[in-house]
C-alpha cells in the first residue's frame, strides 16, 4: 500500500548523513514537531538527480524555509556515506542526508522502484512530500522517467 496525504510517516530507521559520520535516527523523532520538506531521489550522482532535483532545493532552501519549512531532506537508497559525499559536492548544509541503505522507509512508504534494468536494484521512486508532525500533508509522486511535480518550485506553490 502507498502512502497518502493523512498518513503518518513509517517508523523505520534512516541513516543521517552528517559531519561526524553517520548518525542513525527514528524517524518518529525526526518527523516530530516540525516542518520537513522531503525529497526522495532514486540515487546520488544520477543525472537528474544530479542536475536538477538536489540543485533546485540547494537554490530554493531559502524560499521554502521562508515559508515556515523547519528542515530540508533528501533521503535516497544509498548509504549515508555516499549522501555525504554528494552532498558535500553538490549540495549544500541546508539538506541533511538520510539514507534509506536497506530500503526499508521506500517499501514502507511503498513508493519503491525496480532499477534493475539500469544495475540500481530497487531504489525509492523520484517523490517529494510535505511532513507536518510526521504526517504527510502534500505528496507528489513522479511518473518515471520525469521531473516536475517533485521539483522545489513545485513545493513552494504548495506553502
Amino acid at each position: 500500500m502507498t502512502i497518502s496525504v493523512g498518513d503518518r510517516i513509517p517508523d523505520v530507521k534512516l541513516v543521517k548523513a552528517t559531519e561526524n559520520g553517520p548518525e542513525q535516527v527514528q524517524t518518529s523523532e525526526y518527523f516530530q514537531g516540525k516542518k520537513v520538506a522531503l525529497f526522495s531521489v532514486p540515487g546520488a550522482f544520477t543525472p537528474t538527480c544530479s542536475a536538477r532535483h538536489l540543485p533546485g532545493y540547494v537554490e530554493k532552501a531559502a524560499d521554502l524555509k521562508a515559508k515556515g519549512v523547519d528542515e530540508i531532506a533528501c533521503t535516497a537508497v544509498n548509504d549515508a556515506f555516499v549522501l555525504s559525499a554528494w552532498n558535500s559536492q553538490a549540495g549544500s548544509s541546508d539538506i541533511t542526508m538520510l539514507a534509506d541503505g536497506n530500503g526499508e522507509f521506500a517499501q514502507a512508504t511503498g513508493l519503491t522502484m525496480d532499477g534493475s534494468g539500469f544495475g540500481l536494484g530497487q531504489r525509492g521512486q523520484r517523490y517529494s512530500m510535505i511532513v507536518e508532525d510526521g504526517v504527510v500533508k502534500e505528496l507528489n509522486v513522479e511518473q518515471p522517467g520525469d521531473f516536475s511535480v517533485s521539483s522545489a518550485e513545485h513545493m513552494l506553490g504548495q506553502l
